[in-house]
């Protein structure tokens, strides 16, 4: 019975080391090795926000281009995309997969305010570099995550300057305001009242729209009998659509001005039937056909790498939020580790490629108050009508 039982404890002690041994197999790696670098992204690659998945392959654009040219002090960057659907729970899911299976060193982009949320706190925990939300959220940056960089100008300041335009530039002052009632539009909200009360005015209508609403007509009749001459938009493209056709079936025709989430003008020309023509927009990156050598290097390997892509504002707004970690990365050099990631991102000071100029500091990373102003010509044409301006009335700057 002695031998029966000290047999059994062994074996029992065997299996114990086998499942440590195993355990300690599976534990994910620490993001990068001698030849490789693992950077991902989640993005709605499909569902009803698919065309923002672009923003995640034009990222992919950018990592391709870097390891054409031979990687980063001798390491190529390995790239993950995740399709989360645009659900936050799916974008818990995919993240936790990639960092404790895949082993990821840091990710870049990631569209949508609530996916973000999702994983916020745990890519913080687990000391995860993320680099360019693809959203203008000041939860991103406000308090200061040391692991999270934004590059996205907040919504906030947009609207402060898209206003400072109406008014100084337009010569307008019958301003009224269609916006989403989420943060996304009451941010965008908040900077327009902002921005007017620096010149004693207030909006002349103030209306909110639910994302899911299909009749608009009595918000536009409001707008209408305000006697609105530019109508500012915080809204989602379905919305945007309909309240130009519904505007125009009555006959209102004010200045539309809209947030850069609806920059992409050849989309927003084709859906609304032409209407888009005229629309003046924010803008946080280079116009499409832009001849800045960055712009015309990315757009001629676009067509050879990914031809099947469209070359359009998602797709190269993958870049903007890429571009900083591929810079803090060369900096670095061989001696790699979060640490000095982080230590060369919070050196970047005015830092510019296609988007606009990016300052980090340990204490600061909201990396920009700047956006450029636009405005969709005929056929869907991009027309620059501001260059890069900041917001004089952003508090959140040190």
């Amino acid at each position: 019975m002695k031998f029966r039982n000290k047999a059994l404890f062994s074996f029992i002690a065997v299996l114990a080391v086998l499942s440590i041994a195993s355990v300690t197999q599976a534990a994910p790696p620490v993001g990068f090795d001698d030849n490789e670098i693992r950077i991902g992204q989640w993005g709605p690659q499909t569902g009803p926000a698919a065309p923002w998945g672009s923003v995640a392959r034009g990222s992919k654009l950018l990592f391709d281009i870097v390891n054409e040219e031979g990687g980063i002090h001798g390491r190529k960057i390995k790239y993950f995309i995740r399709d989360d659907m645009y659900n936050p729970a799916q974008t818990a899911a995919v993240v936790k997969e990639l960092v404790e299976r895949q082993g990821i060193f840091a990710f870049v982009g990631g569209v949508g305010s609530a996916t973000g949320m999702a994983v916020k706190d745990y890519l913080a925990a687990n000391k995860i570099l993320w680099i360019g939300p693809a959203a203008a959220d000041k939860d991103f940056a406000f308090p200061v995550d040391p692991y999270l960089f934004a590059v996205y100008p907040l919504y906030k300041d947009e609207g402060s300057i898209l206003t400072k335009y109406i008014v100084d530039k337009l010569k307008m002052k019958k301003i009224g305001i269609l916006y989403q009632n989420d943060a996304y539009g009451k941010d965008g909200l908040e900077g327009v009242k902002d921005r007017l009360a620096t010149y004693k005015m207030s909006l002349v209508a103030e209306i909110p729209v639910e994302p899911t609403e299909k009749d608009l007509a009595s918000q536009i009749l409001r707008l209408k009998n305000s006697g609105a001459e530019a109508v500012l938009m915080y809204l989602t493209p379905t919305p945007a659509v309909i309240a130009l056709k519904t505007a125009a079936t009555v006959g209102f025709k004010p200045q539309w001005v809209s947030s850069n989430t609806l920059s992409d003008y050849p989309l927003m020309f084709k859906i609304t039937g032409g209407l888009w023509e005229g629309v003046i927009t924010g803008a946080f990156g280079e116009i499409p056909d832009s001849m800045n050598p960055l712009m015309v290097k990315y757009r001629e390997a676009a067509k050879r790498l990914t031809p099947e892509e469209r070359w359009g504002i998602f797709y190269s707004a993958g870049i903007v939020f890429a571009d900083p970690i591929v810079e803090a990365l060369k900096k670095v050099g061989r001696n790699l580790s979060t640490e000095a990631v982080m230590k060369a991102l919070n050196s970047f000071k005015n830092y510019q490629t296609i988007g606009p100029k990016i300052t980090w500091t340990e204490k600061q990373h909201q990396g920009t108050d700047s956006v450029l102003i636009q405005k969709c010509g005929p056929g869907a044409s991009y027309i620059t009508l501001q260059d890069w301006t900041t917001n004089d009335l952003a508090t959140w700057k040190k």
